[in-house]
C-alpha cells in the first residue's frame, strides 16, 4: 500500500470535493476508506495498491471531472 498527496488547484466550493471524491473513489485500487478531500488546502489524501493502480491514473480520474494537479507526493 502506498499514501499519495495530491495538490490540485484552489477548491471553490464544497460540491468540488464531492465530485472529486466520488471520481478517486470509483477508481479500482484505491481504499475508499481513506480517501478525504481537504477543501481549504485543496489536497486530496489517499492509499492505493500501486499493483493495482498507478498514480497517474488517479491523477486522471481527477483531471476528467475537470480539475488540475499541481503535483503528487507518494510515500
Amino acid at each position: 500500500m502506498r499514501t499519495a498527496t495530491i495538490q490540485l488547484e484552489s477548491l471553490t466550493c464544497p460540491s468540488c470535493m464531492q465530485k472529486i471524491e466520488a471520481a478517486v473513489k470509483a477508481v479500482p485500487g484505491v481504499y475508499t476508506t481513506t480517501v478525504q478531500v481537504l477543501f481549504n488546502s485543496s489536497k486530496v489524501k489517499l492509499d492505493f495498491n500501486e499493483a493495482e493502480v498507478s498514480v497517474e491514473e488517479i491523477e486522471n480520474a481527477i483531471r476528467r471531472v475537470g480539475y488540475e494537479v499541481q503535483k503528487t507526493r507518494v510515500k
